[in-house]
């Protein structure tokens, strides 16, 4: 296998918020895997977009933003986007392409340091699973939402596939649609999209 691959392989399982076992050896290199070409690909990022049909007037909060891969693509069609990430170097690089509704958060990993109902989507992609205390972040994430807001997942299906963690790291789809239960959310729509990730929509009861 080559480099290029086994450091794709090992590094798209971390996009954004990064739990320390799995971190690259470095930002720039992480950045590089983040950015690659070849991960459209699979990823789909204009068909995600499309799909969450942004409203002109929408605030977004790409958690777990790396490099602003879908950030930047978010900023174009909403009104508002906050970029969150734990890692400064990460979103230096998403400054420097920020449009001016672009604002980029340096958050803890257990909390995204939004304002109190503020935002009107949650988006994490390839992130949920990295988060320890999830009923905790969750209850953060309802005092940030505004009234009728949503949450919108994109993660790895929890089986083998040629791109992500190890299946032992990976949350299914029915842990995270009970996990959000939990928290006062249900499945409002589900998307067969992606060919390795699940995409699940959550609206508040």
């Amino acid at each position: 296998m080559k480099c290029h691959t086994c450091l794709l392989l090992f590094t798209v399982a971390a996009l954004g918020q990064v739990a320390h076992q799995h971190h690259p050896p470095s930002s720039e290199e992480y950045a590089r895997v983040l950015e690659d070409p070849a991960r459209d690909e699979w990823q789909k990022p204009h068909e995600v977009v499309m799909a969450l049909e942004l409203k002109p007037a929408e605030v977004v909060a790409d958690i777990g933003a790396g490099t602003g891969y879908f950030a930047r693509r978010f900023a174009r069609h909403a009104g508002k986007v906050y970029a969150v990430d734990i890692d400064e170097k990460l979103l230096d690089i998403v400054r420097a392409k920020a449009a001016a509704n672009l604002e980029t958060v340096l958050a803890p990993p257990d909390d995204p340091r939004l304002p109190r109902h503020s935002i009107d989507t949650f988006f994490f992609c390839d992130v949920l699973h990295h988060i320890e205390n999830r009923p905790a972040y969750y209850a953060k994430l309802v005092q940030a939402l505004k009234p009728g807001g949503r949450i919108v997942i994109v993660d790895f299906f929890k089986k083998p596939l040629p791109v992500g963690p190890p299946v032992t790291m990976k949350l299914s789809e029915d842990e995270v649609i009970a996990e959000l239960q939990k928290a006062g959310f249900v499945l409002s729509r589900r998307l067969d999209l992606l060919p390795y990730q699940y995409f699940l929509f959550f609206e508040g009861r």
